[in-house]
């Protein structure tokens, strides 16, 4: 790929070209991904050193209760992990309609009951202890350091963490951990975390096993217990993240590579598997021709998601029938270039979130994602080991369907790291964070650096759209004008933004240039984040 490396859009970040690379939402933890590779560590060793200062260093998305996910070409393949916790022996719908009323649908957004089991910690002893080369307690120390002496707030970090405090400052613990001195700190105060200090001082002593099956899973059991939840330290024990084979499909002799359900990576396969049908190459980049096809395949992939994706062995439909493309070809046929629809789901029967890569001299690359899904997750905060805890399981739903609550299941999950592959060989890891705008972002994106040559930080930084639901669609403020209105001509119902922190996602890419010891890598780093890219 020949990029374009002049930058039609407005940004305050330039490609970073280096061997050895880590681009995160925050430039301490992408600075501890780099003191590994200092170290002789590879790319794994950075990813988890990364992904655990996240959770100290950007609260409001990640926490030590999150979930993970990650994608690696570990230097002859690609292998995945999913890292998603699953739901209590306790859960049932009978559980939450007893506490919650014959009419819910759904577990609660925050609270101890919308915690299912955290994944995090796991996928980060399972990375480290088939890829690594360092000793995984090295990977803990930079977290560890940050949270015991602290660190200055930054500025996006700290708008939604004030954003968050009147919703989540009553529920246990939280206060106590995220509001010091009674409110949320302000840019530029020190925010210090040792409780979680020392739950990652037990975590690198014990490779991740006191969070399970010691100390720290006993401490969550009788935190939930106290806070009318069911977890039992057997659910933190009979967590294990699981080894999986990405699911793909071919764009423009690309191939593109996301995780399997239960999480929502096929809905960017089916949206370029849509797209490839038309030739949005020969329609200007940022004109209405082409956000509109963008937007209508996006439309089409969610409907079927929103339908059929749950844990894989509850689906009704298997991966495979999804992304068939003769089934593919005819939902293509649906879309008018002309109008929005709202699309309903087919037949294929028939046919908060952080995010981080890291990447080496010896070519291994790590897409890597964790999340405590909305902002602070589920607000609980388990005081005595600085335990942020997720809201995952309010992906569940109390009706009968593939992704009702069940003891032991997985919920349906938003977090999807993606992979970029020509001819079996890996040529970019990235990922684009924020809730379903995620598979939006890898759409569009791609479709940029693919079909217009575009280098990742000018597709990163370029205007995006986000598909909310029937023809509801939020634009970038720095959205053509003129496009904007030829969308609303259309019939999209348009709605401008100027919150990017979770409107319209924040991506991290590295792209590889050729040898990863001669020519290395071309990076981008998400300017509606704190992050940075750090490399050398």
């Amino acid at each position: 790929m020949q990029f374009d490396f002049s930058n039609p859009y407005p940004t305050a970040r330039l490609p970073v070209f280096a061997r050895n690379v880590v681009s995160t939402s925050h430039p301490l933890a992408a600075q501890a991904g780099l003191r590994m590779l200092g170290k002789g560590g590879n790319a794994v060793d950075a990813a988890v050193a990364a992904a655990a200062a996240m959770t100290i260093c950007e609260p409001v998305s990640n926490g030590l209760g999150s979930d993970a996910f990650a994608i690696l070409w570990d230097g002859r393949q690609l292998q995945g992990i999913n890292g998603s916790g699953r739901a209590p022996a306790g859960w049932t719908p009978e559980y939450f309609r007893r506490k919650y009323g014959a009419d819910a649908k759904k577990p609660p957004k925050r609270g101890i009951d919308s915690v299912s089991v955290p994944g995090a910690v796991g996928t980060w002893a399972a990375l480290s202890e088939r890829y690594g080369k360092l000793p995984f307690a090295d990977l803990m120390e930079p977290a560890i350091e940050i949270a015991e002496r602290g660190y200055l707030l930054p500025v996006v970090v700290q708008q939604k963490w004030a954003a968050a405090t009147p919703e989540l400052g009553g529920q246990p613990g939280f206060a106590q951990s995220f509001l010091p001195w009674g409110r949320a700190p302000q840019v530029g105060e020190l925010f210090q975390f040792k409780a979680a200090a020392r739950a990652l001082r037990a975590i690198a002593q014990t490779r991740g096993q006191a969070f399970y099956g010691g100390e720290i899973a006993q401490a969550l059991a009788r935190f939930s217990q106290e806070n009318g939840g069911v977890h039992t330290a057997q659910d933190f024990a009979a967590f294990q993240p699981e080894w999986v084979t990405p699911i793909r499909k071919n764009y423009r002799g690309y191939t593109l590579h996301e995780i399997p359900p239960n999480g929502q990576g096929i809905a960017a396969l089916i949206a370029l598997g849509i797209l490839d049908r038309f030739d949005v190459g020969s329609l200007p980049v940022d004109g209405a021709d082409s956000q509109h096809l963008q937007i209508e395949a996006m439309k089409l992939a969610f409907a079927d998601v929103y339908r059929w994706v749950a844990e894989r062995s509850a689906m009704e439909v298997t991966t495979e029938q999804m992304l068939d493309d003769a089934y593919l070809a005819s939902r293509a046929k649906l879309i008018d270039p002309r109008k929005a629809q709202d699309f309903q789901a087919g037949n294929p029967v028939q046919g908060g979130t952080i995010y981080l890569t890291a990447a080496d001299q010896d070519g291994m690359m790590v897409s890597f994602i964790q999340s405590n899904y909305m902002g602070f997750g589920s607000g609980c905060v388990e005081p005595g080991w600085g335990i942020s805890l997720q809201n995952r399981g309010h992906g569940f739903g109390l009706e009968p369907g593939a992704n009702q609550v069940a003891p032991g299941k997985r919920p349906f999950h938003t977090i999807i790291p993606a992979f970029l592959t020509k001819e079996g060989q890996p040529v970019m890891s990235f990922g684009v964070m924020g809730g379903n705008m995620q598979p939006q972002g890898h759409l569009q994106t791609l479709v940029r650096m693919i079909d217009y040559g575009q280098n990742p930080q000018a597709a990163c930084d370029a205007p995006r759209w986000r598909f909310n639901a029937g023809l509801e669609i939020n634009v970038e403020q720095q959205m053509n004008k003129a496009t904007v209105q030829e969308l609303m001509a259309r019939g999209h119902r348009v709605e401008v933004i100027n919150d990017s922190y979770q409107d319209f996602g924040a991506g991290q890419f590295i792209w590889r240039a050729g040898d990863p010891k001669v020519e290395g890598y071309v990076c981008a780093s998400d300017p509606r984040r704190d992050g940075l890219v750090a490399g050398f």
